[in-house]
């Protein structure tokens, strides 16, 4: 029986296993690279061991250190949660070679289904050789691996060889496995899954249907089960090739078989052999716990001869330090605040006063809506989504209650296109209108604690704040005297420093106002959360910057530059010049014109800040929009 386990990963997955063991008295050991000294799940472990680095490379993905570490604090078992090592068969038997236990699938059933060409061929598909013009679109994937790593949709077959390139570059990155392969890409079509757990004595439990649907860059963004709108006789096929495909090769744990549906039939896609980031929609439904299950299977025991019934409907919706409208740009700095009210299940690996850093994945935290039926888990979610107070970086909060609300994904007509299509209007940023007079009004209170201004007589105030991340600057003037604070064509109800009070219309509505040092206000009210930066009264001057100039857009590495490119050479308008890398995710930063290539200052595995130059281009152009393209890495 297991007494101490570890997990072989980091935030929100490392937090979600250890709950599960405090509950079943199992003590828990966390590993930690050097940027995640202080992080959620090496505070809530009782053991912790360092794996000097901070890279992937360097620290989660080392095998050899992570079970070095199990030993070193008397771990009996290792968890290996998803993504790093979790579909690694390698890693799996030197596990078990170490003596000890191993929370997932036998290591010969990673190797059959975790390289996704080798389980095409287990069930029967052929994959796709030689690409001709006929064959497009297609998408390259990584053999290993998930969460839109290593994949491109290619349109053109011009474009194929560099493409591939590419994704085994990121493959081998994010799973140190570069080999990818290609497949038809189908279009219009829905991401469903089954979710099932086997035991070592036969049973595998087909635990419904979950759909995936919602994705930017070939990452999930919400997730539910069951998956709405199928026919009854689909559902048992895909039950069915689930089925199958854990006895062909003798399965054993929590795994996920993921098919794209399309004018009804299912076409196999993967199956991931760990536990998804989407299990808790399944617990929810099921009325189960998923780790708990895993344990115990890997102890010996066994299931019961039929899963539990279903109960009702659940929706998850994950939450990204990132910006929608900005071509997803993920999002770095100190979360001040992270609360969603309500009755939903919040899985986070951050809390409040920790660093979003550059080196991992953008999601701060998985939110799950569970009600009798879809329509109520939908209100439920995007209501908690909409009060929630996330207050720090940008995130796509506004996008995902947005998402819940749209009626082709209310009425089930959503398909993986999605967000191709309705990105711009979902992402747009609406600042609430009255959100900056509210903070000018809490400031004013705040500075004048001491009630001198009601012997003044009414004086004309004036402030300047930014929204965020959409930019615009606002103007807000109000009066400040011996009657109190007030504001033309607003009626000032209260104001105090951490709430203000604005009657607009006979309507009245109260606006939290939460200040952050100097550089950052949030106010709240209903439906709104929106993020100002106080500004002086009169512009500060900038630095300019040579038409022409590369800024790097967020924190991050250098990963790569064109090949061949030195200072001198001619660029064309969109060519790609300089890879970086930020949270598991590449930016391609291309020239903005056709020019001549003046100055190169980014060098391969250099860290950068946000606006470092890269290079500059010599452009016959008076100011320059940067061009620049991310891809999943």
């Amino acid at each position: 029986m297991i007494t101490s386990l570890l997990v072989a990963n980091r935030g929100e997955i490392a937090c979600r296993v250890f709950r599960t063991c405090r509950e079943l008295g199992i003590a828990t050991v966390a590993v930690y690279s050097d940027a995640d000294a202080n992080a959620l799940h090496v505070r809530e472990a009782d053991t912790a061991v360092r794996l000097p680095g901070s890279a992937p490379s360097e620290t989660y993905l080392r095998g050899d250190l992570v079970v070095k570490a199990a030993q070193a604090a008397g771990a009996d078992a290792i968890h290996p949660g998803y993504g790093f090592l979790s579909e690694n068969a390698g890693f799996a038997r030197a596990v078990l070679d170490a003596g000890l236990g191993w929370i997932g699938p036998p290591p010969e059933a990673i190797e059959a289904m975790a390289s996704k060409t080798r389980a095409k061929e287990l069930m029967g598909i052929e994959s796709l050789g030689e690409v001709t013009e006929a064959d497009l679109p297609v998408l390259v994937k990584a053999a290993a691996g998930g969460g839109g790593r290593g994949m491109r949709v290619v349109r053109e077959l011009a474009v194929l060889e560099d493409e591939l390139a590419a994704a085994r570059a990121e493959a081998a990155s994010a799973f140190g496995d570069g080999e990818v392969f290609v497949e038809p890409f189908v279009e219009g079509g829905r991401h469903v899954e089954v979710q099932i757990m086997a035991d070592a004595h036969g049973t595998v439990w087909p635990l419904g249907t979950r759909d995936c649907t919602l994705q930017r860059r070939h990452q999930k963004v919400i997730e539910e089960s069951p998956a709405p709108g199928l026919p009854p006789d689909l559902v048992a096929e895909l039950h069915a090739q689930a089925v199958r495909a854990a006895r062909v090769t003798d399965y054993r744990g929590a795994g996920t078989v993921e098919f794209l549906v399309a004018e009804g039939r299912a076409h196999f896609l993967e199956m991931n052999t760990r536990l998804q980031v989407e299990h808790p929609v399944t617990e929810a439904v099921f009325g189960l716990d998923l780790v708990a299950l895993q344990i115990r299977v890997a102890e010996g025991e066994a299931l019961e001869g039929e899963p539990p019934a279903a109960c009702g409907h659940a929706v998850e919706a994950r939450l990204y330090a990132e910006d929608p409208a900005a071509d997803w740009a993920p999002q770095t700095g100190t979360l001040h605040r992270i609360d969603v009210p309500g009755s939903v299940r919040l899985d986070s690996g951050y809390a409040a006063g920790d660093t979003i850093g550059v080196h991992y994945d953008a999601m701060l935290a998985k939110v799950v809506a569970h009600a009798p039926t879809r329509a109520e888990a939908l209100r439920k979610l995007a209501g908690a989504l909409e009060r929630a107070a996330v207050h720090g970086p940008v995130t796509n909060r506004e996008l995902l209650v947005r998402s819940l609300r749209h009626p082709e994904f209310t009425g089930a007509r959503m398909d993986t296109g999605f967000y191709d299509r309705h990105a711009p209007d979902l992402a747009a940023s609406a600042p609430d209108p009255l959100a900056p007079l509210a903070a000018a009004l809490a400031d004013a209170q705040g500075r004048s604690r001491f009630g001198g201004w009601r012997n003044l007589r009414s004086q004309a105030h004036l402030k300047r704040y930014r929204s965020e991340p959409d930019g615009t600057e606002h103007e807000v003037r109000y009066d400040h005297g011996r009657d109190g604070l007030s504001a033309e064509g607003v009626g000032v109800i209260s104001a105090g420093p951490g709430l203000v009070v604005l009657e607009v219309d006979g309507v009245q509505r109260k606006f939290t106002v939460t200040r952050y040092g100097d550089d950052r206000v949030h106010v709240t009210t209903s439906g709104s959360d929106t993020a100002l930066t106080p500004l002086p009264l009169l512009p500060e001057p900038t630095t300019r910057q040579d038409p022409g100039s590369l800024l790097a857009p967020m924190p991050g590495t250098v990963v790569r530059v064109a090949e061949g490119l030195t200072e001198g050479a001619p660029v064309t308008a969109g060519q790609p010049l300089v890879w970086l890398e930020a949270m598991k995710m590449e930016h391609r930063i291309c020239a903005p014109a056709s020019g001549t290539l003046t100055a190169l200052h980014a060098v391969p595995g250099r860290q950068v800040e946000v606006g470092a130059l890269l290079a500059v281009v010599d452009v016959a152009q008076d100011s320059v929009q940067v061009a620049q393209e991310e891809q999943p890495a």
